[in-house]
């Protein structure tokens, strides 16, 4: 993979502003993610992995969690096998798992899907992801291309 680009799918929130949703697959199956550039690490609703993995593969991850509302939140994490979003495909996921339930009622009360996770910072980051809200899309680049690209632009030219 080079370069993915994904649709981008803008929810607005009543008078409150718009979210941005982008779709992926955990393992193989259709996933509804919000994109959150503030959130540090991407992150599942506890109840809603229970559609991707057995709820057994779940453990009690040993750091409070911190933001989505509050300053410390018990979480738990599980290994994701496949993670896809587009054409990029993230083997061997360790994934945290939030209780994302309060996003999720204030969606069902707005008549909108639910969420199944969050997208954040982590992946992101480490995939040199560009949103272009004029075209409405989240383009995401392979480390290693974002590299070679870096380090060509880094040299000088003789003249």
């Amino acid at each position: 993979m080079k370069k993915s680009t994904l649709r981008i799918r803008f929810v607005r929130l009543n008078d409150f502003g718009v979210h941005l949703l982008v779709k992926a697959k955990i393992n193989g199956k259709a996933a509804n993610m919000l994109i959150d550039t503030g959130a540090s690490n991407t992150v599942f609703d506890k109840t809603r992995i229970s559609l991707f993995l057995p709820k057994e593969t779940l453990k009690a991850y040993e750091k409070l969690s911190t933001g989505l509302g509050t300053s410390s939140m018990k979480s738990e994490s599980a290994m994701i096998r496949k993670l896809e979003f587009g054409d990029l495909v993230i083997v061997g996921y360790k994934a945290v798992i939030l209780d994302l339930s309060h996003v999720n009622h204030s969606y069902k009360s707005m008549k909108m899907k639910p969420i199944d996770g969050v997208l954040g910072g982590d992946i992101l980051k480490s995939y040199a992801a560009v949103i272009d809200y004029g075209k409405k899309t989240l383009l995401i680049v392979d480390p290693a291309v974002a590299k070679e690209k870096k380090k060509s632009s880094g040299k000088k030219k003789k003249r």
